[in-house]
């Protein structure tokens, strides 16, 4: 790809390619995810697709955000992604929910609220119903991201809402999401003051998937719920 990137497309190509690689590294290793995250920022720019441009940024917010890591870098780029465009997309919904992460993350329950309603709005213009993948967010995806985030704010009945509205739709060909709506029930058992049943309530969950299921960002939320 190197020596074809004088065509911008390409640029816009290699800097998706390069959002996918970050991922592979955890985002509490600033040094190599925001390393990737960054050089994807760039080569988008480079393309000059605001639609690019804000995809990859998202991307990072709420794979950063959701991951309970870098949660300076999640912000800048949530907040260049919206100030690239504030037309309702995929790249704007993952960049508003990235965000609304770190503020609940931080404690921070007006704001976090607030992006979480503004989510909302943009996802009823610009949710990718049709997909199933990693990086679709239809209905089901939509509500996983607001199970995690209202677990974190202590809601508690908001979150078991979120979780069975995604559990109707959760495709069956994705299992370790499940496990996804699983780990805030950890989470919110060990922020009620049940420290060890909440963990062993997520470990459990993690456990009942194959291990080379066990997604780094599931790895992560343990990490969250032990330290809690």
């Amino acid at each position: 790809m190197q020596q074809q990137l004088d065509d911008p497309r390409l640029w816009s190509v290699a800097s998706r390619l390069m959002t996918l690689y970050a991922k592979t590294f955890p985002g509490s290793d600033g040094s190599k995810a925001v390393h990737w995250y960054r050089m994807a920022a760039t080569a988008a720019d480079e393309s000059g697709n605001d639609e690019a441009r804000v995809w990859v940024r998202g991307r990072a917010a709420i794979a950063l955000g959701y991951e309970g890591a870098s949660l300076g870098v999640a912000d800048v780029l949530a907040d260049q992604a919206m100030a690239i465009s504030g037309r309702p997309s995929l790249g704007l919904l993952n960049a508003v929910m990235g965000k609304a992460h770190t503020a609940a993350i931080r404690g921070d329950r007006t704001t976090a609220l607030h992006l979480a309603d503004r989510g909302r709005r943009i996802f009823d213009k610009a949710g990718s119903h049709e997909q199933t993948s990693d990086y679709a967010v239809p209905w089901w995806r939509m509500n996983v991201f607001l199970s995690l985030l209202l677990a974190r704010l202590g809601d508690e009945r908001g979150a078991v809402e979120a979780q069975e509205a995604a559990r109707r739709e959760l495709p069956a060909e994705l299992p370790r999401f499940t496990t996804h709506l699983e780990m805030p029930r950890g989470l919110m058992l060990a922020r009620s003051g049940d420290l060890l049943g909440g963990a062993d309530y997520a470990r459990t969950a993690l456990d009942a998937l194959p291990p080379e299921k066990h997604s780094l960002t599931l790895r992560l939320l343990m990490a969250e719920i032990e330290q809690t």
